[in-house]
This record gives structure tokens, C-alpha cells and sequence, in this order.
């Protein structure tokens, strides 16, 4: 029996410019900061309904600061 792996995202802080598209996309996930930077909403766990959006924003962000994981 095999445990199933959550997918999980994050924001590396240092990369992100501001751009807010990850937001834009996937208002569920992400939200900005008081500068403008992207945070990620709750501990980051994306439902299998949000994984398509996860992977939008991850593939429109400029600076590559999104990143996705299987835990």
C-alpha cells in the first residue's frame, strides 16, 4: 500500500520582484506581502483542484521563485 504524496508549493522570497502573476492566477495559493512580494496562503499544500493553477503560476513566473514539490 502506498502512501499518497501531497504537493506542496512555495515562494523562494529572495527571487520573487513583485510581479504578483502567481496571485493573479491563483488567488487561492498566493497573496502579497506588504511590499508587494508573493507569500503562500496557509502551509502551502495544494489540493488536487488547485494543482493545475499551481502549475500555471509556477510556468508564468518570471523570476522562477515558485517552486513545487511532492511530499
Amino acid at each position: 500500500m502506498s502512501a499518497s504524496k501531497v504537493l506542496r508549493v512555495r515562494v523562494e522570497s529572495e527571487r520573487c520582484q513583485g510581479h504578483n502573476r502567481c496571485c493573479s492566477l491563483a488567488p487561492e495559493l498566493f497573496e502579497a506581502d506588504e511590499l508587494g512580494n508573493a507569500l503562500v496562503k496557509g502551509d502551502g499544500t495544494v489540493s488536487p483542484a488547485l494543482e493545475a493553477k499551481a502549475r500555471l503560476a509556477l510556468a508564468n513566473c518570471p523570476e522562477h521563485a515558485i517552486r513545487l514539490s511532492q511530499e
